[in-house]
């Protein structure tokens, strides 16, 4: 697919639509993070909705993006948009910003800035439209104008200033979930907390689903209720349960009414069920199709690079509804299978019934018992209805088999010396510090 570019101030003012073409509002500003090495990435667009009243649509809600109008699913959150840390607003920042170029040459300010779609959909600043300084007296002289990437413009920093939380934001852009986890959890309290005012709410929670559940409590309650009602909504719906389940009922039930009423609905489902059980470590939103549905559909649901690895591998057939709890589960189509066949065969012809679902109360045990029988990296899970109503994955069963302290390499390699030095000596205490300890309390 080739590059999309549209620059922000065409794109303000433009008409929002939803997919049967009724207008929703009308585009006021376009909200980006910074990152170390990469240009900007676009999040999301600031829409003004009836009622002068301004909301934040996602870029991933976003369909299209052509003159004069925007196009989106339809799901818009209606609550006023307020800007976090860490995001930027184009319109109400960017531009008219002073910038050095980085050949020398002098300064420049920006009067526009191209954001542009690249081969996997996402949305990253490219060109930025520039104004010099103009080179005449005359009061109606204006200074030349070009074009510029990103990598050719800096930002100076006063001499002797410290990295701003922003700043340190921007480098840890390109950090996995776990080493981002992991790498918050070594800052000091104070620098700790600044850092998660700064970052994105679907960074946050993507390092949060890597921590140990008393600090993703720590952080979340560290944070305003509608902020982290925010990152519970960005969470996968068992993470989300899992810190939920940790909070006294009062808070928890507070966190829950301000959630999106869809993914505060797949929590409750979860919350039902205990934590060392199928339903307790289930994500309820697998991949469910009909057995109408051709494998052409099954793999490009699939393909979606922001679906977890376990959960690409099987498609679950079912009656409908399709949405969990679904209708009655048919059985199951594993990836390796649909490379087999034609794209335009369907899913009905090659579904495999011979794997048994587990039902929701079943142990964690009798999960990854099944798991490892049958070499397998997802298991379907049903009600006593055989509804399909979620599905447990091999990483989900291993967070709970592990130690409580697997995630501190400290703790790993004190287990291991535990093990290898004698008897006699076994019983030393640690003298290394452990996993969180001197950070906070």
């Amino acid at each position: 697919m080739s590059t999309q570019r549209v620059f922000v101030a065409r794109l303000s003012g433009c008409s929002v639509f939803d997919p049967a073409g009724d207008r929703l509002g009308k585009v006021r500003d376009v909200v980006v993070i910074y990152r170390k090495d990469d240009p900007p990435r676009v999040i999301g667009l600031v829409v003004e909705i009836p009622g002068r009243r301004n909301v934040f649509v996602s870029i991933g809600r976003v369909t299209s993006i052509a003159t004069g109008q925007v196009i989106t699913t339809g799901l818009i959150n209606v609550r006023r948009f307020q800007q976090r840390g860490g995001e930027v607003r184009v319109m109400a920042e960017m531009i008219g910003r002073k910038v050095f170029l980085a050949d020398g040459s002098g300064t420049a300010v920006i009067e526009d800035v191209a954001i542009e779609r690249n081969r996997l959909g996402e949305w990253d600043v490219g060109q930025l439209f520039l104004r010099k300084p103009k080179t005449s007296a005359s009061p109606f002289a204006k200074g030349p104008t070009t074009f510029a990437a990103w990598d050719d413009v800096r930002e100076r920093q006063v001499p002797g200033e410290a990295q701003s939380a922003e700043q340190l934001v921007a480098t840890y852009s390109e950090l996995r979930p776990a080493d981002l986890a992991n790498t918050l959890l070594d800052l000091p309290e104070e620098r700790l907390l600044e850092v998660v005012e700064e970052l994105p709410d679907d960074r946050l929670a993507d390092a949060l689903e890597e921590m140990p559940e008393e600090e993703q409590v720590h952080i979340l309650e560290a944070l305003d209720d509608e902020r982290a009602a925010d990152i519970l909504d960005a969470m996968e719906p068992d993470d989300a349960a899992d810190v939920l389940g940790q909070l006294p009922e009062d808070q928890r039930e507070e966190l829950l009414e301000l959630m999106e009423p869809e993914e505060a609905e797949d929590v409750r489902a979860l919350l039902k069920y205990g934590p060392d059980t199928a339903g307790g470590l289930m994500t309820s939103e697998p991949i469910v199709l009909s057995a109408d549905a051709t494998i052409a559909e099954a793999l490009a649901l699939i393909r979606r690079h922001e679906l977890h690895p376990a959960l690409a591998a099987a498609v679950f057939v079912t009656l409908p509804p399709y949405e969990t709890p679904t209708g009655r589960l048919l059985g199951t189509v594993h990836f390796q299978r649909m490379l087999r066949y034609p794209p335009h065969e369907r899913l009905g012809a090659i579904i495999d019934d011979t794997l048994d679902p587990v039902p929701a109360t079943a142990s964690a045990a009798e999960v990854a018992r099944l798991l490892a029988s049958y070499n397998l990296v997802s298991l379907p899970v049903v009600d006593p209805a055989h509804r399909l109503v979620g599905a447990v994955s091999v990483d989900d069963v291993l967070d709970y088999l592990l130690p409580e302290d697997w995630r501190s390499q400290d703790a790993a390699d004190e287990r291991a010396a535990a093990e290898t030095v004698p008897t006699t000596t076994a019983s030393t205490p640690f003298l290394g510090k452990p996993f969180g300890a001197g950070r906070r309390r």
